[in-house]
């Protein structure tokens, strides 16, 4: 015999579900960032055997030094002007290692403010307009002929409104190859080794500061 829920086990799911959907909701605010990916293609085909360390030329490389193996995109986020949130981010990728200063380094590779600190290795940076500040994703104690797997989460504070720029920046027309064709799982194009770099965003939680 089926025994009855008790007020207390209802009252309980019901706030749980409201929760789950009032989560979700501020998660839309943040939809423009949710996903976002900075790629960095190698031009040729990756060979069957790479070269460890191997460098190659990036398919964003132009003749125009303002273009060259550089992009910008900008995202609008969500909210109510005025309200200030945070932001949890998963950032997922395959990258280089670059070197940066003047800013707080996080953990081993996410780092806040400051500026790049060498000028031939791949930046991926997160600027937004308001609160004023900037973030960059594959800091590294030096530079090299080396690539590897990030996967980690970092909290940023967005204004209701705010702009979001993503800057790539290569530097220099090359880049360290994905020579040890490494993956990156559930994240495309696995099971398959991305032929050059690339960090994928995802928005994990938002969080309303109050």
């Amino acid at each position: 015999m089926n025994r009855p829920r008790s007020f207390a086990c209802l009252f309980t799911s019901v706030l749980l579900a409201v929760s789950c959907h009032a989560a979700d909701d501020l998660k839309k605010i943040a939809a423009d960032l949710d996903g976002y990916r900075y790629e960095f293609p190698c031009k040729d085909p990756m060979p069957e055997n790479p070269k460890p360390g191997a460098d190659g030329i990036s398919a964003r490389m132009t003749a125009d030094p303002a273009t060259n193996d550089k992009f910008t995109d900008v995202k609008k986020f969500g909210g109510e002007a005025g309200k200030k949130y945070k932001v949890t981010l998963r950032v997922r990728g395959v990258v280089e290692p670059m070197m940066y200063k003047d800013g707080q380094q996080v953990g081993e590779r996410f780092y806040i403010g400051g500026a790049p600190n060498n000028g031939t290795y791949n930046i991926y940076q997160l600027t937004v307009s308001s609160p004023a500040s900037h973030f960059f994703f594959n800091r590294d104690d030096k530079v090299g002929h080396r690539i590897f797997t990030i996967d980690y989460t970092g909290t940023i504070e967005i204004e209701g409104g705010a702009t979001l720029t993503l800057h790539g920046d290569g530097q220099n027309g090359r880049m360290i190859t994905n020579f040890d064709k490494l993956v990156v799982p559930e994240i495309a194009p696995a099971p398959q080794p991305y032929n050059g770099q690339f960090i994928q965003l995802n928005v994990v939680d938002v969080v309303e500061v109050k």
